[in-house]
């Protein structure tokens, strides 16, 4: 919802583009963060249990963003509603357990399409909120909501005791390595802080650049060293092996990485005024993005169907080829508003597909007790891209700046959009290279809806 709002941030907490970006690195961070260890405290302590947690911790972040006053309190609370994504393994944990192996392929289409479903609720509200009433206003709106789907988890959500799950799954490791998710996460930061300090500090602060790249190296160290001695790793390297597990979580995560990087663009684009922008408001920017939005979670429900159909390693390959041609076609048209929203429209049909391919390739490659380690290695480096974009974002607008005559303040300039699009665009073809080598191997049977022949049963 407050993405609309991203250039009103800049301005009421007067900091740069490049610092406008911790908006969504500081969120996606502590995301990165908490999931794993939200998922493995729902394994011993009961999934409702962690759930209502982790929900009670996004109102509070929620409540607190309303009444920041500084950059430093919004962080904080955009940090705390971050803490929200960890209710997504738990959720999906939930529908694992509930639906049985034929319906599950639906009940994953469904499960995923609530998020496009809910950002276009969140991106035309969240537009006419902050244009009527201001950006604060967007956190007031969200609170009652937040606060009634607790009540309904509170009432209606029946699941498994972690006593039962622990009877009948016995050598269940309830181990949390607090310590590599610590090493991690001190990894992304400081690697992001360093990255950010070249743009704003220059040379002038050499030495605490590379006192940041150098920490964040040996956190790096640190973690893999951890992960390697750990019983319960973040990032199991023996399953890392498993060529139809790697590729696919690579694909999801470049996916994810070029994105983020268009998705902090686009606002900032369509709001700086003209001839550095579009001179458009709040609303402009949700016109812009809808249909981004809607095409996104038609294409979510109408690739489980797909899944019946064509092989999830093919889905995944035409995925990411329609995304890589939405972000060329966005680097070379991107000269009007409608012209922006084709290219997002285009890059929302393929990113359907590919997120779907690549999810449904992971989830039927690996055994069924070792599907929650999967998804949570697999979030958790998504995470990591969708963290990584938004700053590269930043710091290329705050790079390239311009003024506009009678208009106070500097803005991204066209060669700032230029080089955020084709950089998003190589990474993509990245992704597309991959998909391409993975779809040439041996087939991995997608999971069918119920009474139809599974994938390798039709060829």
């Amino acid at each position: 919802m407050i993405l609309p709002a991203i250039p009103d941030f800049i301005h009421n907490f007067n900091i740069s583009y490049s610092t406008s970006s911790w908006l969504l690195s500081a969120y996606i961070i502590a995301a990165a963060v908490v999931t794993p260890i939200g998922g493995k405290l729902s394994d011993i302590y009961g999934k409702k249990k962690i759930l209502l947690i982790v929900m009670a911790v996004y109102i509070a972040g929620v409540l607190a963003g309303r009444f920041a006053t500084n950059i430093e309190f919004m962080l904080a609370a955009r940090a705390a509603q971050g803490v929200g994504m960890a209710a997504f393994p738990i959720a999906f944990g939930i529908i694992r357990e509930v639906f049985p192996e034929k319906k599950f392929a639906m009940a994953q289409t469904i499960f995923g399409s609530m998020f496009p479903a809910g950002a276009v609720i969140g991106l035309v509200g969240g537009a006419a909120i902050i244009q009527n009433f201001g950006w604060r206003a967007t956190f007031l709106a969200v609170l009652p909501v937040a606060i009634a789907l607790w009540l309904i988890i509170v009432k209606f959500v029946r699941v498994q005791s972690p006593i039962t799950m622990a009877a009948n799954n016995p050598s269940n490791d309830q181990t949390i390595d607090i310590k590599g998710t610590l090493a991690l996460a001190a990894t992304i930061i400081l690697f992001l802080t360093g990255i950010t300090f070249i743009e704003s500090n220059g040379a002038d602060s050499w030495y605490q650049i590379a006192a940041l790249f150098a920490a964040s190296g040996a956190s790096l160290a640190a973690f893999i060293a951890i992960e390697k001695r750990t019983h319960s790793p973040l990032l199991d390297f023996k399953l890392m092996k498993n060529k139809n597990f790697l590729p696919p979580t690579i694909i999801l995560m470049l996916t994810f990485l070029s994105i983020f990087m268009v998705y902090l663009t686009v606002p900032v684009m369509v709001r700086s005024p003209e001839p550095l922008g579009f001179g458009g408001n709040a609303l402009a920017v949700a016109s812009v993005q809808l249909p981004f939005m809607v095409v996104f979670m038609i294409g979510t429900i109408m690739s489980g169907f797909v899944l019946n159909r064509v092989k999830n390693t093919k889905l995944a390959l035409i995925g990411t080829a329609i995304s890589t041609t939405g972000f060329f076609i966005l680097l070379m048209f991107h000269s009007t508003e409608s012209m922006v929203s084709v290219g997002l429209t285009i890059l929302a049909a393929g990113l359907s597909l590919s997120i779907t391919g690549g999810f449904n390739v992971i989830l039927v490659s690996v055994p069924m007790q070792m599907t929650g380690i999967a998804l949570g290695m697999t979030l958790l480096l998504n995470l990591v891209g969708m963290s990584v974009g938004p700053v590269f974002a930043g710091i290329l607008q705050q790079m390239y700046q311009g003024t506009v005559e009678g208009v106070e303040g500097q803005f991204p300039t066209q060669d700032a959009y230029n080089l955020i699009f084709i950089t998003a665009a190589v990474v993509s073809l990245a992704s597309f290279a991959l998909a391409l080598a993975v779809s040439r191997r041996k087939a991995v049977p997608a999971i069918a809806h119920e009474g139809t022949p599974k994938a390798d049963e039709k060829r």
